[in-house]
């Protein structure tokens, strides 16, 4: 059994991209009220669009937050300089909701799935590392102003075939006067060549729509978690039917997905399977998960090797992972996985 198929692409976007802009902005609120109160209850949503930011949800904590600011200083610290007109709308939390988690049961019900390989040392399919690496290096690039034409918004996208890269697809904002030549050869000077090597037989694509001088809420909207798969596994493994960004660990939408990733990463760190596939299921306000099961390369069961191993209930998650602490808006941007620093990475 293959899990990664041998002719796939999969995306990333940059820190500027609308959607991960209110990925991080929602993100910001929730570790700004675990700062002052780790035991917050959040689920926050940002909507953006053409000079317009709505942030609504709901909330349990003794923080005191100033919601609006926190999404100014989150977007000019991505880069952007315009004003937004900015809208709240957050309430408190449901008591029918709080009332099976305040007993530690599940904040919702859902799937989750957690994936992992020897095929690289972060773990991941070699795709999704370059194209966050290419997302990611591109924002540098214009931090750095090394490519002084070079604005926030930006996607990557990757097509392996047989192992090998088929294709680079580069879409990035620009200066109005720089022209696509320009763009191209830069690019692949300092940022394609660099993470790819030798691109003789690579179609490199760059700005396939001729230009890109138009970006964020100007030229488009946003929403938090639109770019789940860019999140997880890149499209080539299954993602739960829950975003990550806006939620307390409470939400075993994002804590059993982290959890799922550090068994299927720690299964295959120790020799149990050289690829790992972990789901875990929930029912809201029951603290046992309804299914566990890890799957290995040759389509086998370990899954009582992972419940054996592994205590997969929402508080056990969060107090193994240390979770309740404002780690989460460094996530919300270029991929929950694969990176250092996150507990859910570590070999236990």
């Amino acid at each position: 059994m293959r899990f990664i198929p041998n002719f796939y692409t999969v995306e990333s976007v940059t820190s500027g991209h609308p959607d991960k802009v209110c990925d991080q902005i929602s993100d910001a609120i929730v570790d700004a009220c675990l700062e002052q109160d780790p035991r917050s209850r959040v689920a926050m949503e940002t909507f953006g669009a053409h000079g317009m930011l709505v942030v609504g949800g709901e909330i349990t904590t003794n923080a005191n937050v100033d919601y609006a600011q926190i999404a100014r200083n989150v977007y000019k610290e991505i880069g952007y300089d315009n004003d937004l007109e900015i809208i709240t709308r957050v309430v408190r939390q449901s008591p029918d909701i709080a009332q099976g988690v305040d007993t530690g049961g599940a904040g919702d019900q859902g799937i989750m799935y957690g994936f992992a390989t020897q095929e690289t040392p972060e773990f991941l399919p070699r795709a999704v590392v370059l194209a966050h690496g290419l997302a990611k290096k591109l924002e540098e690039l214009r931090k750095s102003k090394l490519l002084s034409w070079l604005k926030p918004d930006g996607k990557t996208q990757v097509t392996m075939q047989d192992g090998k890269i088929h294709t680079v697809l580069i879409s990035t904002q620009h200066d109005a006067a720089v022209s696509q030549e320009t763009i191209k050869e830069q690019l692949i000077q300092h940022l394609i060549g660099p993470a790819v090597g030798d691109i003789s037989g690579i179609e490199i694509l760059v700005n396939p729509t001729g230009k890109f001088e138009l970006g964020g809420f100007e030229a488009d909207t946003g929403l938090t978690g639109r770019k789940i798969i860019v999140d997880t596994y890149g499209g080539v493994l299954p993602h739960g039917g829950g975003c990550f960004s806006g939620k307390d660990p409470s939400k075993v939408d994002r804590s059993g997905a982290y959890m799922a990733r550090f068994v299927a990463k720690n299964l295959v760190a120790q020799g149990y399977a050289k690829e790992c596939l972990v789901a875990v299921a929930y029912a809201i306000g029951r603290a046992e998960p309804v299914m566990v099961e890890a799957i290995n390369e040759q389509g086998e069961s370990i899954g009582a090797l992972a419940r054996e191993k592994f205590d997969f209930r929402p508080q056990a998650i969060i107090e193994r992972l240390n979770l309740r602490r404002p780690i989460f808006q460094q996530t919300a941007a270029y991929g929950h996985f694969g990176r250092q620093g996150f507990p859910w990475e570590e070999i236990a």
